[in-house]
């Protein structure tokens, strides 16, 4: 994995900028390159240590590619399992030694598709409104570091069976611990405009969902021969509010439509007083994109090809004056 730039804001004195990837023997490097040999606040400061370094002990596999088809807090009534395959390294199996009988463990892990952080973030829940990011749940933080409970299944060697979370497939994991009920939850603490929004959320949809027959068509089209399928996050987002978001992806169109992007695809839809008409699914990738083969992440490529094939999108196609990809090329 190529190393990333985190930190993108004007440096001043004593502050770090900060890099990340992964090495040669599997480790996840911080790199902080110091802006000021020392920190600046006092005299006895001496200077800051360069480097930080952080090993996965293994990479979550939940067959979810796209941030799309991940909840923003995981169903636990879902029938879902995930595979926490650990790195075999000394004492990692012994490590494992007590967790039966856990029903819950914490994961710590590394927002691995982060690229830079923000001190202001839109939330995907609730209003179009900036919040501080330390009073969300946003990727993009000074160090893109993310914690979530998950039910413990089973022990499979280096295996762990968790339950229903909301992790990207590959997403490395830094830590385990155990969930403990009675130190870890505290159901009666206020949570600030999160509370304002779950109440919001706890009302009935403002909106009714329908399909014009060519979306439900391309939409079973996808299921049946795909196992693509999106329509209950779809429905799920355009009932709660339809308007234009940054973070949901929705945008107005000319004419009066909207798109949402739904992951490798997009839905274009009209609303009509209190009801929302989905009228059409396409690809979000364009047709040169599909065809260039170093473009190793591409996700649903063939169902993507193989749906242009059946309902063309001219936006899509190649324009005059494109040049092809060349992965060699800055």
């Amino acid at each position: 994995m190529p190393s990333q730039e985190g930190f993108r804001w004007p440096r001043p004195a004593g502050h770090v900028i900060f890099r990340y990837g992964f090495g040669d023997d599997g480790c996840l490097r911080l790199l902080l390159a110091v802006v000021a040999s020392v920190c600046g606040s006092c005299s006895g400061c001496g200077p800051l240590d360069p480097s930080l370094t952080i090993r996965p002990i293994g990479f979550l596999r939940s067959g979810k590619g796209v941030r799309f088809k991940t909840l923003h807090q995981p169903d636990e009534a879902a029938a879902e399992t995930n595979v926490l395959e650990l790195t075999p390294g000394p004492g990692i199996r012994e490590a494992l030694r007590d967790l039966e009988g856990m029903e819950r463990l914490w994961l710590l892990w590394w927002f691995h598709r982060a690229e830079s952080w923000r001190p202001l973030v839109m939330p995907p829940r609730g209003p179009a409104r900036r919040r501080g990011v330390f009073a969300t749940r946003s990727p993009h933080r000074p160090n893109p570091l993310g914690m979530t409970p998950a039910r413990l299944l089973g022990i499979d060697g280096l295996r762990l069976l968790l339950g229903p979370c909301d992790l990207l497939d590959g997403t490395p994991i830094l830590d385990i611990k155990p969930y403990v009920p009675a130190y870890d939850a505290f159901p009666d603490s206020a949570a600030g405009w999160i509370d304002t929004v779950a109440a919001l959320h706890a009302a009935p949809p403002s909106h009714a969902v329908v399909w014009s027959p060519l979306a439900r068509e391309q939409a079973e089209w996808l299921q049946a021969g795909w196992t693509v399928d999106f329509r209950e996050r779809l429905e799920e987002i355009l009932a709660r509010d339809p308007r234009p978001h940054r973070t949901r992806r929705i945008r107005a169109l000319p004419g009066g439509d909207f798109e949402i992007g739904c992951g490798a695809w997009r839905a274009v839809f009209r609303v009509r007083d209190s009801e929302v008409e989905i009228v059409a699914i396409k690809p979000s990738f364009p047709v040169r994109f599909l065809q260039e083969a170093w473009r190793k992440d591409v996700p649903d490529r063939e169902a993507q090809s193989a749906f242009l094939n059946r309902w063309p999108c001219p936006e899509l196609e190649p324009r005059a004056g494109d040049l092809p990809g060349d992965p060699s090329m800055p």
